[in-house]
C-alpha cells in the first residue's frame, strides 16, 4: 500500500489540496512507495504567509535562545541517525552508511549554527570623533527559501535552514519530490526541538512551487543546489525579482595523479570517490587524469579489476558497495551516457550497463563503468553524467593536467595525488576550481568552512554554510552613536542572567 506524502506548514503535517501528484519509488526494489502532492501556487503562498506570520517573534529571540533550539535539534538528530538512514536509503538507495554519513555532514552545520551567538557578533569602534562611537550588527532578512536535490535529501536542507533559523529568518523549503519523506521529518524533529511554529515550513512541489518561491516579494532570498541549467533559471529569475540568490550548480570533477603517487592509494580514493552512492554526488570524481602513460597504464591495470568486482546491491545490504540510481528515467540517462562514450571513441574497459541482481530485477541498478582514452572534445568528458561512470583522460606532463580542471565550464571539485609538496602547493594555488584537495579525494569542507565552486559550478556571490552562510542569510545595519552628559542612577546586586 502506498503512503500519500503531503507538506508541513504551520507547524503541522497537512495533506495536499492541488489534485496533483508524483510517484516515488523504493529504487532498491522498483516498488511504487508514496504519491507524494505537489504543491499549487495557493499552497506555496499559504506557507510563506506562515513564515511571515512568524518571523517578528522568532526574530525578536535572542541569539542564544535560538542556539538552544539548535543544540536540541542536535541531539534529537543522533538520537534518530539510524532511523533518518533507514528514511534516506529506502527513497534514494544509497546504501545505508552512505545515508548515514550524509545525514552526519547535515548535523555538523547544525553544531555549527549552535555557536550563532558568536557568529553574530558585529565590530566596534571607539572614538571614531569626538564623543562617537560607531559599530555594526548584522540582523536576520526575514522569511527565506530553500531548493534542495534528491541526492541529499538531509544533508543540503540542514546546510540552508540550520544557519538561516539560527540567524532569525523564517524559512520555506522546498525540497525534490523523488525523496520527499525524510525532510518532513527533520521538521517535525525542529518542532519537538522547541522550533515555534510555522519558522520551518516544508512545501513539496515542481516548478509551480519553484516559480511561487522565486517571484513572491515576501520572499528574501533564495538557496538552491542542483544541476547547472536550473541553477542558471534559479539565479537569474530570483535576481530579477530583487532577490538575493546562492545556486549551487553541476560538476565534472578531476582527480589528477602524478607519477610519484601512491598508486594503490590513489585507486583506493578513485573508487570510493567515484563509484560512492552510485556517483549521485556533485563532489564524486568523474574524471581521473594520469600524468605519464606509465601512470596511465598502472592505474588502469589496477582499476579495472577493482571496478569488476564492486558489490552492487540493495540499500540496505551491509555488503552492497553502492546501490541503485535514483529513478529508471535516470538510469537511462545515464546508460545513454556510455553508448554515447561507446561512439565518441572512448574505450570502454569495464561495462556495467547490463547489470541485473537476482531477486532485485525491477530495482534501478547500474554496475559501475570505466572509460579509458577519453579526450576533452567528448561528450562525456563535457557534460555531467551523474552516475558510477569513470573517465580516464591521459596527460603528459603536469602543466597539461593542471589546464583540463582549469579549463573545463565546471569548478567544483578538484584532487591532485602526490608526494611532491611543491607540486601539491603549485596546483592547490593555481588550479581553477573552488574546491581542492591534496590526496583527499572529495574535499567538501567542514561545517566551519565554506562549500561552493567556481564558474559554472556556482552562480551568486556566497557560498553555503560557513561564515559565508551567515553573510547570506543576514544584512549588515551600521550605527554611529552620541550620548549626552548623564549617568543613569541606581543600583543592582544581583548576578546578571540571560532570561
Amino acid at each position: 500500500m502506498t503512503q500519500e506524502i503531503g507538506h508541513f506548514i504551520g507547524g503541522r503535517k497537512v495533506a495536499g489540496t492541488s489534485g496533483r501528484f508524483g510517484d516515488v519509488y523504493n529504487p532498491s526494489t522498483g516498488e511504487l512507495s508514496g504519491k507524494v502532492a505537489l504543491a499549487s501556487k495557493a499552497e506555496v503562498e499559504g506557507a510563506i504567509a506562515n513564515a511571515q506570520e512568524a518571523f517578528p517573534a522568532w526574530a525578536a529571540q535572542s541569539p542564544i535562545t535560538r542556539a538552544r533550539v539548535m543544540f536540541r535539534f542536535k541531539t534529537l538528530l543522533e538520537e534518530n541517525l539510524d532511523d533518518l538512514a533507514r528514511m534516506l536509503s529506502n527513497e534514494h538507495g544509497k546504501v545505508f552508511e552512505d545515508a548515514k554519513g550524509s545525514v552526519i555532514r547535515g548535523l555538523e552545520v547544525v553544531e555549527f549554527a549552535c555557536g550563532i551567538p558568536h557568529l553574530l557578533k558585529g565590530e566596534f569602534s571607539e572614538g571614531v570623533s569626538t564623543g562617537i562611537d560607531m559599530y555594526s550588527m548584522r540582523q536576520p532578512l526575514g522569511v527565506v527559501a530553500g531548493i534542495t536535490p534528491f541526492n541529499f535529501p538531509a544533508m543540503v536542507p540542514m546546510w540552508m535552514f540550520a544557519i538561516a533559523i539560527a540567524c532569525g529568518n523564517t524559512f520555506v523549503l522546498k525540497p525534490s519530490e523523488k525523496d520527499p519523506s525524510l525532510p518532513l521529518r527533520l521538521a517535525e524533529l525542529m518542532l519537538e526541538a522547541g522550533l515555534p511554529e510555522g519558522v520551518l515550513n516544508v512545501v513539496n512541489g515542481d516548478k509551480e512551487a519553484v516559480d511561487t518561491l522565486l517571484t513572491d516579494p515576501r520572499i528574501q532570498a533564495v538557496s538552491f543546489v542542483g544541476s547547472t541549467p536550473i541553477a542558471k533559471y534559479i539565479y537569474a529569475t530570483a535576481a530579477a525579482h530583487g532577490k538575493r540568490c546562492q545556486a549551487m550548480a553541476g560538476a565534472k570533477n578531476h582527480m589528477i595523479i602524478m607519477p610519484d603517487a601512491d598508486m594503490d592509494k590513489a585507486v583506493d580514493a578513485l573508487i570510493g570517490a567515484g563509484y560512492g552512492s552510485a556517483g549521485e554526488r556533485c563532489m564524486a570524481i568523474s574524471v581521473a587524469v594520469p600524468v605519464g602513460e606509465e601512470t596511465a597504464n598502472t592505474l588502469i591495470e589496477k582499476l579495472k579489476p577493482r571496478v569488476e568486482a564492486l558489490k552492487v546491491g540493495p540499500s540496505l545490504d551491509p555488503d552492497s558497495d553502492f546501490g541503485p540510481l535514483v529513478t529508471a528515467e535516470h538510469r537511462k540517462k545515464v546508460h545513454d551516457y556510455v553508448d554515447l562514450g561507446v561512439a565518441e571513441g572512448a574505450e570502454l574497459v569495464v561495462d556495467g550497463r547490463d547489470f541485473t541482481l537476482q531477486g532485485y530485477e525491477n530495482g534501478f541498478y547500474f554496475g559501475g563503468c570505466l572509460f579509458d582514452k577519453v579526450t576533452p572534445e567528448m561528450r562525456i568528458y563535457k557534460e555531467e553524467i551523474f552516475g558510477p561512470v569513470l573517465s580516464v583522460v591521459r596527460t603528459n606532463n603536469f602543466e597539461e593536467a593542471l589546464r583540463l580542471p582549469s579549463d573545463h565550464e565546471y569548478g567544483n571539485g578538484v584532487a591532485i595525488f602526490t608526494r611532491d609538496g611543491d607540486s601539491a602547493r603549485e596546483f592547490a594555488s593555481r588550479v581553477q576550481v573552488g574546491m581542492v584537495g591534496i590526496n583527499v579525494p572529495i574535499p567538501v569542507p567542514l561545517a566551519f568552512h565554506t562549500f561552493g565552486g567556481w564558474k559554472n559550478s556556482a552562480f551568486g556571490d556566497t557560498n553555503q554554510h560557513g561564515p559565508e552562510g551567515v553573510r547570506f542569510y543576514t544584512k549588515i545595519k551600521t550605527v554611529t552613536s552620541r550620548w549626552p552628559d548623564g549617568i543613569r542612577s541606581g543600583a543592582e546586586f544581583i548576578m546578571p542572567t540571560h532570561k
